[in-house]
């Protein structure tokens, strides 16, 4: 561990059983000197490090819901609100009775509190029936790897290689719509809820008979607790059993997700020709992006209307086209737009959903309990700072966090924020060339209110040149080990310490 700067961390967190809630990181510079130092503090109360790489069962020190145990991946280090159990023996029989009715009835009657400590876990009454050993071990290994697969297929995992809509073990290589690819990947994942359930339903059926509680328990397993992703069309084909199950998700879910894919493709995060994460810093390699070739300079501006062929939505249209063919874009693209509100054509429910909801929805995606929202896109956004009421959605560009440098704000500001500047102008000069030429008091109408709108767009985008000029010249770097939070504040910080909101609220 000499030359390792992070260790994975687990801290708890929501109820979830098998694999998953890896959110965190732990600074482990100098073998943790500095965590030491500072907190005399040792993990989960382990002062030999070796526990580290022991594989283990862990689970939610406080908990208002049932005990659920998760496996400890070798490395991932715990602390207080992660109590985790080593075993060397029998770890897949007693992991399997952890997540069983018969180890919360057990709970139940020697714990009545919302702590679950490891004397509590190490107290419970385990019976070892070698005459099950093999088939538990056999569904015990087969619900990590279903769980640990759920946990993989979303963006903000660990292990996350490529959206299900484009995962060719879900999908077939002859798919080229994503009705098709939603589809398969609605079957597969709601077959392997079911598959996870009918396990844990033979494990209840198993323990029941090892502890004779046939006449107290059931095997019976609600759907609301089984910690996978279920897929559903539409909010309204949720039935009861399941609602409160923090794993469902709608189609809107699933396309509101490719599309946060698509733009981590347009960053070159991702990448269409390979899987996992391509780039979050480091050395910069054109190579390995093949067709969709990544945003040559990190900024994809959001404009309201299609000023400009290089905006987001035709950078999105752009990868529909890269990764499903050309000949069905416009059925693919009818196809997410009807999973957004809104209204109008697909083009325009798509810019709705990028100019006005986007990026609440990545701050949301990538966020952690007790850190708040971390976006790893940064929208510079003219409106920061102002009430929805007083907003006149003037310029919106996105920006890459591992791609910034000192020069970023610079780029938005000479490059997209004058570039809009005129686009604006432009549009306001026509339009009254229009009305000169028209009698029609509709079509004036119409073009004095969109003068109005244009009007005020350009006095935010004046007065925001202001602000952002300003911290464009102080050429303002970040370090990425300094975090969201630290960076965030700080390329939107003067030399006088006066924060001039350039970026929009996380």
């Amino acid at each position: 561990l000499d030359n390792v700067y992070w260790l994975p961390h687990a801290k708890g967190g929501s109820y979830r059983k098998w694999f998953g809630n890896y959110e965190y990181i732990l600074y482990w510079k100098d073998n943790g000197q500095e965590i030491k130092d500072n907190t005399g503090a040792r993990l989960n109360g382990y002062s030999d490090e070796n526990h580290f790489w022991r594989k283990g069962i862990s689970w939610s020190h406080t908990s208002s819901s049932d005990f659920s145990a998760r496996k400890l991946d070798y490395g991932v280090t715990t602390n207080v609100e992660a109590p985790s159990l080593k075993l060397d023996e029998h770890f897949e029989y007693v992991f399997g009775y952890l997540n069983t009715r018969v180890a919360q009835q057990h709970f139940n009657i020697t714990n009545a509190t919302l702590h679950y400590l490891l004397s509590n876990v190490q107290n419970l009454p385990l019976i070892i029936n070698e005459n099950y050993t093999d088939s538990i071990k056999e569904i015990v290994v087969n619900n990590e790897n279903i769980s640990k697969l759920d946990w993989s297929l979303f963006e903000n995992s660990w292990n996350f290689k490529v959206h299900p809509l484009l995962d060719k073990n879900i999908q077939s290589e002859t798919i080229n719509t994503l009705e098709q690819s939603y589809e398969n990947w609605k079957r597969y994942a709601n077959s392997n809820f079911e598959q996870l359930k009918q396990n844990e339903e033979e494990l209840n059926r198993i323990f029941i008979d090892i502890y004779g509680l046939e006449d107290e328990l059931t095997s019976e397993v609600s759907d609301k607790d089984i910690t996978i992703t279920k897929v559903f069309d539409d909010k309204k084909d949720i039935y009861e059993d399941i609602k409160g199950n923090q794993y469902i998700q709608t189609k809107e879910d699933v396309v509101k997700s490719f599309i946060s894919y698509a733009v981590g493709c347009m960053f070159g995060r991702y990448s269409s020709e390979e899987e996992g994460l391509i780039y979050a810093g480091g050395e910069w390699n054109e190579s390995r992006y093949g067709a969709f070739k990544p945003v040559e300079d990190n900024v994809l501006l959001i404009t309201d209307e299609e000023y400009f062929n290089d905006d987001i939505v035709n950078r999105f249209v752009e990868f529909v086209i890269v990764v499903y063919g050309k000949e069905t874009l416009e059925e693919n693209l009818e196809f997410i737009a009807d999973s957004l509100t809104g209204r109008g054509s697909p083009r325009e429910k798509i810019r709705n959903y990028f100019m006005n909801n986007f990026y609440k929805d990545h701050c949301q995606q990538y966020s952690v309990r007790g850190a708040g929202k971390l976006p790893i896109y940064w929208l510079y956004d003219s409106s920061a700072g102002k009430t929805r009421r007083n907003s006149a959605n003037g310029f919106k560009a996105l920006v890459y966090m591992h791609r910034y440098d000192e020069d970023t704000t610079g780029k938005v500001r000479m490059d997209y924020l004058h570039k809009v500047q005129r686009a604006y102008e432009q549009k306001i000069d026509n339009l009254e060339y229009q009305m000169d030429l028209t009698d029609s008091a509709r079509e004036i109408g119409d073009a004095e209110k969109e003068i109005e709108k244009l009007t005020k767009q350009l006095k935010e985008l004046q007065d925001y040149d202001e602000k952002i000029g300003h911290l464009a010249l102080s050429r303002i770097p970040i370090d990425l080990d300094d975090g969201v939070q630290v960076n965030y504040d700080k390329v939107q910080t003067d030399e006088n310490g006066k924060k001039l909101k350039i970026l929009a609220k996380r």
